[in-house]
């Protein structure tokens, strides 16, 4: 037992010992056990604890708490774009034969401060399906979400212990750009039905997402084709994980909107082709009944001989009843009520 948990212990020390001494000392950077704790509350209370509690509860009113935290996640957002682009040699990676990023102790201590302030953002990126069950809005709670905001969560802080590089930087500078158009998207919103006719481009945002994918997969390709002194086993998981959001991202998309255009392209063929069988068939019994002395006395005749007019003939339409009497072979047309 005692050997056993030894083993244990070296494991966790081997862990516990990141990239760089002055990472390790930053906050939830010492060992992984905060940040699986975090995810693992995360999961337990937007998958069970929560729904469970507010299954007899009224929705919260969160109104005015998430127009503040999307505001603060706007705000954020930018700062982290304008850290990951000062920090950044995405150029010299792309433009470069040899594709060799060299850094000083000060710009790694400055990529290592930004990968973490990219980190922290995903653990409060956590409060937005949290937000999500306070609401009752369960239906938002999909795989897609959890699954996105379990493994930034994690893979972020991975990257920042164990393998920080260039290929993370580009990330920061895409997602972060994204975030400031989601963000602000949702604080909109949150602000009232009064403010969702400046939302018409909303399904513009899964667009973007997967545009940033493309772009994210595309660079990676590019860097590992050319052999970058980066993390190779980083390119490698990068480009893994950017292919099943690429997956998620795109399905979402064609379940949510194209679904939408079929069921409105449906409903618009339905609703004119009722329209025109309708307007026709009110327009040719009104013709034969009321406007053609012929059809009056065909009609008349018709009912003479005990052969009563079809119901499809006289009933269709709904501006005038159609009553026929046989036996003295007269038509009645009285007015609808």
């Amino acid at each position: 037992m005692a050997t056993y948990i030894k083993i244990f212990n070296e494991r966790i020390s081997g862990l516990s010992k990141g990239i760089d001494e002055t990472v390790d000392g930053w906050f939830l950077m010492n060992s992984p056990g905060p940040v699986v704790l975090i995810v693992a509350l995360y999961l337990l209370f937007v998958l069970k604890i929560g729904p469970a509690y507010m299954r007899d509860r009224k929705p919260y009113d969160l109104k005015k708490a998430m127009v503040v935290y999307n505001a603060f996640q706007v705000c954020f957002s930018i700062y982290l774009c304008r850290v990951s682009i000062n920090t950044s040699n995405v150029l010299a990676s792309i433009l470069s034969t040899k594709c060799e990023i060299v850094r000083n102790r000060e710009q790694n201590l400055m990529l290592y401060s930004g990968a973490w302030y990219y980190f922290f953002s995903k653990i409060i990126d956590l409060l937005d399906t949290t937000f999500f069950v306070l609401r009752k809005k369960q239906n938002q709670v999909s795989f897609l979400h959890v699954y996105h905001h379990t493994i930034t969560a994690l893979f972020s802080w991975g990257y920042l212990k164990y393998a920080p590089g260039e290929q993370g930087v580009v990330i920061g500078i895409l997602n972060s750009g994204v975030h400031i158009i989601m963000y602000f998207y949702y604080m909109v919103a949150a602000m009232g039905p009064q403010y969702q006719k400046y939302l018409w481009w909303k399904k513009y945002m899964t667009s973007i997402q997967l545009i940033q994918f493309v772009l994210i997969l595309g660079y990676m390709l590019l860097v590992a084709a050319k052999g970058c002194n980066m993390p190779r086993a980083l390119t490698l998981f990068f480009v893994a994980n950017t292919i099943i959001f690429l997956y998620l991202f795109a399905n979402f998309y064609r379940k949510t909107y194209n679904t939408r255009k079929a069921a409105a392209a449906a409903a618009t063929t339905n609703g004119h082709a009722n329209g025109s069988a309708k307007t026709y068939s009110n327009g040719y019994t009104n013709g034969i009944v009321k406007r053609s002395i012929a059809g009056r006395a065909l009609l008349s005749a018709a009912g003479g001989m005990g052969c009563q007019p079809t119901h499809q003939l006289l009933a269709q339409g709904d501006q005038m009843k159609r009553l026929i009497d046989v036996n003295n072979n007269q038509i009645k047309l009285s007015k609808s009520e």
